[in-house]
């Protein structure tokens, strides 16, 4: 969709091969971003020596950018149309990846991240609309579930085979390997876009706004658990955010390879693909607070036991509670911001920018407390932990208050 005057239509993708491109999309962009913002820990600690503190440092950095820049990208998408946003977006990316091949100073490869980082925060909201957009009830719970079992599947391979890759490859292929990625994503979204254009004028649907409540009834408004999940969910990437800088280190204390690494420590990301996909058949947790909440204490518990207790054992088993946890909290965010909005991927990138607040205050808070008590190395888990309970009652003072 061309820049034009005034905001273009966006018009729902109805047919089962369109909808099949707009996966294909998000499965690219998955894994490129997956294999390079996950991976880039590695690559920073291995090129440039960065400890735990630096690389929780850089996870902030990443996360207080993209907050900003998904806020702007979702509006972005809604005012000049998706598929100009995924062009802009992969566009940034493919040029950042091939300017940070050829320039491997730090000072290079920060700038590289950040702009590179802009540029995901506009292909996020973009493709969670085109999912969504002009779709009735009845299919928007089986779409987001289908929606977040790629994403998460093809992030999850991401990691898995990353450690192979670095290894295999060398470090360089942090850049090339998601950059011929975002070439086909390119490719795709041309391809994409000649066909929608193809298609008859349509009717949009009119806005969801507790459709699935009448069939889920709860006391609490549709609203309220929108913004109950706006809630959690940053607080999931916060959680996230911080172990994910934190593996490298994580896998020196095991000793393991790069490629042992990406096996073990991936182990959550396939539970959060599973837990899509239960969620995606089962939508009886529609508007239930109980599995919100539920699903918030597990996370917590899970993830103090990830980076506290040194055990290989606790590590697999508490990763596979922490990727089920944070599976339905995700879910919860992002099914409730495209029932609830109309404006669909001006709604997606306020759930990315939320998420995007959570990937800087984890890290930004782990790496300030590693700063003021070196000598206890749990400090920063034991401080993130402490963040997390309180938002926990945050969860609680917003279900249980008379009116938000």
């Amino acid at each position: 969709m061309a820049i034009s005057q005034g905001p273009p239509v966006q018009r729902g993708l109805k047919t089962r091969k369109l909808k099949s491109g707009v996966f294909a999309l998000e499965a690219l962009n998955s894994f490129s971003t997956t294999y390079f913002f996950y991976d880039i820990y590695f690559y920073a600690r291995y090129q440039f020596h960065f400890g735990a503190l630096q690389n929780l440092l850089l996870a902030a950095m990443v996360g207080l950018v993209y907050a900003v820049g998904a806020f702007f990208g979702g509006k972005f998408a809604q005012k000049f149309g998706y598929f100009t946003a995924i062009r802009w977006g992969a566009g940034l990316m493919i040029a950042m990846f091939l300017i940070g091949s050829q320039c491997p100073g730090v000072w290079a490869m920060l700038a590289v991240i950040m702009v590179a980082n802009v540029g995901m925060a506009f292909s996020w909201p973009a493709l969670q609309g085109m999912m969504s957009e002009g779709e009735p009830a009845s299919r928007l719970q089986s779409l987001v579930g289908v929606y977040n079992v790629v994403w998460a599947g093809a992030g999850a391979l991401a990691y898995f085979v990353g450690g192979f890759l670095l290894q295999e490859l060398g470090m360089s292929s942090i850049f090339y390997v998601p950059c011929g990625l975002l070439v086909a994503e390119v490719g795709v979204a041309l391809w994409l876009e000649r066909e929608a254009k193809r298609q008859p004028s349509e009717q949009l649907q009119g806005p969801l706004v507790g459709s699935l409540n009448k069939e889920h009834r709860s006391p609490i408004s549709p609203v309220r658990f929108l913004k109950m999940a706006l809630l959690a969910n940053p607080l999931a990437y916060l959680a996230i955010n911080t172990i994910i800088p934190t593996i490298p280190t994580l896998a020196s204390h095991f000793q393991f390879s790069p490629i042992q690494a990406g096996i073990v420590c991936s182990v959550w990301l396939f539970a959060r693909a599973g837990a899509f996909v239960w969620l995606c058949l089962w939508p009886g947790w529609h508007y239930r607070f109980r599995f919100l909440a539920s699903s918030y204490v597990a996370m917590v518990v899970a993830f103090g036991a990830m980076l506290l207790l040194r055990n290989i054992w606790v590590l697999i088993a508490s990763q596979i509670l922490f990727g089920l946890a944070i599976g339905l909290i995700y879910y919860s965010s992002l099914f409730y911001s495209m029932d609830v909005g109309e404006t669909k991927s001006e709604h997606g990138g306020i759930h990315e920018a939320a998420i995007g607040a959570g990937n800087a205050g984890g890290p930004g808070m782990a790496a300030a407390a590693l700063a003021f008590f070196p000598e206890y190395p749990g400090s920063g888990t034991a401080a993130v932990c402490g963040l997390l309970a309180l938002g926990l009652g945050g969860l609680y003072w917003m279900r249980f208050r008379r009116s938000v």
